[in-house]
């Protein structure tokens, strides 16, 4: 399971192509340690969203705990994503091998009226919401406890930190460097405090030190390009994957390029040959792993052979 800024979005559609049972931010890109607590907590205890949970703005309806991806013309709409991924993220929790979680920013908006930190504004005056700054030893309040209550419900799940390299711009240079600081002292200290099943992958100092030249950079100089994504992912790869998975996930990449193979001329019988060679190599990879599911592609490949 993969929590946090869009960078745990990056890393898990990685997981995702090579076919590993992933769940990727079942709220939604998260950002800021105390946003990514509360939705933990709901996990835990996933008691389903109702309309009284709802904000209606711009004529759509939003919830203060997700992002902008669930937010819906329709009131039952927005509900209706909500409580599907809830449920199904919080099964997958309580079963999950690794939980990696990815802090973006120290940087809190709290709606002035009731004092909660959201997860994102959606939009709305920057009057109704004070901005703060969490400390290290705020971070580590939320997260101690809530990390032993997650260990109880699945206790062989181990956890991996990360800080995304993603820079919040708008506070500014300085003050980026001060929010990153903060949630770089945090996690060292929660993986100090546990260090049996907690651990930390540096995809930070990865972008910052060994891909520092600005064309790792997408054109918002903000965001890694897809150049620095893949050379993370090389490393968190190189990192957690043993000999027997690498060589499994050499096979998917290799079905995964012919997949994605667009041929010049599907009539000819070579693109045939082809396609039954792609067909036999998906049914040989899930005949010796079975956990592997590619049964949708295998039927689209029967289907295209059935056709020429």
């Amino acid at each position: 399971m993969f929590l946090g800024s869009c960078f745990a979005g990056n890393i898990g559609a990685k997981m995702t192509e090579y076919r590993f049972n992933v769940s990727v931010n079942p709220f939604g890109a998260l950002y800021n340690p105390f946003s990514l607590a509360a939705g933990f907590r709901r996990l835990l205890e996933p008691t389903p969203f109702n309309a009284e949970d709802l904000l209606h703005h711009n004529g759509l309806y939003h919830s203060f705990m997700h992002h902008g991806d669930f937010s819906d013309v329709s009131e039952a709409g927005c509900v209706s994503k909500i409580n599907e991924s809830l449920s199904s993220a919080a099964k997958r929790l309580r079963n999950a091998s690794y939980l990696v979680v990815t802090f973006g920013t120290s940087y809190v908006y709290c709606l002035k009226s009731s004092g909660q930190v959201v997860a994102n504004c959606h939009k709305l005056p920057a009057a109704q919401f004070s901005h703060e700054l969490l400390t290290v030893d705020m971070i580590v309040e939320e997260w101690s406890d809530l990390l032993k209550r997650i260990k109880r419900e699945n206790p062989l799940l181990k956890v991996i930190f990360t800080v995304s390299p993603i820079r919040h711009w708008k506070d500014g240079a300085h003050f980026n460097q001060i929010s990153k600081a903060t949630l770089l002292l945090a996690e060292h200290a929660l993986v100090e405090q546990n260090p049996d099943y907690i651990s930390y992958f540096p995809a930070y100092e990865l972008m910052l030190d060994e891909l520092r030249d600005y064309r790792f950079y997408a054109e918002d100089m903000l965001h890694p390009s897809t150049v620095a994504v893949d050379y993370i992912w090389e490393r968190f790869y190189n990192t957690y994957m043993n000999a027997e998975t690498k060589k499994i996930l050499n096979e998917v990449g290799i079905i995964n390029k012919a997949l994605n193979h667009r041929p010049l001329n599907p009539s000819v019988d070579t693109y045939k040959v082809f396609l039954m060679q792609t067909l036999l190599k998906i049914q040989s990879l899930q005949s010796k792993c079975p956990y592997i599911c590619l049964s949708i592609e295998e039927d689209k490949l029967k289907s295209k052979l059935r056709n020429i």
